[in-house]
């Protein structure tokens, strides 16, 4: 399969903060067949890319001391031409900034926010690296979700921080979602949360990543000590879950979304 073609607005990239990051790489090792490349320490503080099939999927860091409270997490990326008037357009729209415009040495610029509803996510512009190779199949992401209580609001925030085309998969009351793009070509949903989620749990993005065997994967999960949040669902989207590892990061699996299609997905709800 080629190479996803990243467009600027578009998830980029995915990585997670850990508390054992060694324990890390072993569970996602097993569960997605992941290998790994460890980045230099004093340039990118060990930084590891985690690859599939030779092609790179996401990343995992440990977390510094200052973050030994919060919790485990994974950070969604979307691409940039230009991170200074993404960052410009962020504050404008109403966004948060909690990590401003860096150098990532030899790689790229990065920066991280949160949109008016409090859904934390990552900006890149890339030079040496420019993000997921790869897309659509088992051991990558096959599609990316805010959950968020002020949907209209959120849904405008990112048209005018990110310059997202969006178009209107639902509109009732009982599922009111939103694309970036439309029809093959969307790349990312935003979803009313507001009837479901949880009292206390912030507006968040999720990543659903490929499977090839929905069950087989959560034997994995349990075996291997993580927590399954939701039982596998059958829906018109895939066989789909909601899992935390071992140290509550919490993602989803998908069996079957277009994983034999070209890149880019459909909402997995």
């Amino acid at each position: 399969m080629p190479k996803p073609e990243i467009t600027p607005g578009a998830p980029c990239w995915a990585d997670l903060m850990t508390s054992d990051i060694e324990k890390a790489k072993a569970f996602y090792a097993e569960l997605f067949g992941w290998t790994y490349e460890v980045g230099d320490e004093e340039k990118y503080g060990g930084y590891t890319t985690a690859w599939k099939d030779g092609e790179q999927v996401a990343g995992l860091m440990s977390k510094m001391p200052e973050q030994a409270t919060m919790p485990d997490v994974w950070t969604l990326y979307f691409n940039s031409a230009d991170i200074n008037e993404t960052a410009r357009k962020v504050e404008e729209a109403g966004g948060q900034t909690f990590v401003a415009p860096m150098e990532v040495p030899e790689q790229g610029h990065m920066a991280v926010f949160a949109d008016p509803d409090g859904a934390v996510f990552g900006v890149w512009e890339g030079t040496g690296h420019t993000g997921f190779e790869k897309l659509a199949e088992p051991g990558s992401p096959v599609w990316f979700e805010n959950f968020t209580r002020a949907y209209e609001p959120t849904v405008k925030f990112y048209r005018d921080a990110l310059g997202w085309e969006t178009s209107v998969m639902g509109d009732s009351p009982e599922f009111r979602y939103t694309t970036l793009g439309s029809g093959d070509d969307s790349k990312a949903g935003i979803m009313d949360a507001a009837g479901f989620l949880p009292e206390g749990v912030p507006a968040n993005w999720h990543i659903y990543w490929g499977v090839k065997d929905a069950d087989t994967a959560i034997e994995t999960v349990t075996r291997l000590g993580a927590q399954v949040i939701r039982p596998i669902e059958d829906t018109p989207f895939g066989r789909m879950a909601t899992v935390a590892d071992p140290f509550g990061a919490v993602f989803l699996i998908n069996e079957g979304f277009r994983q034999d299609e070209e890149a880019g997905a459909q909402p997995a709800e």
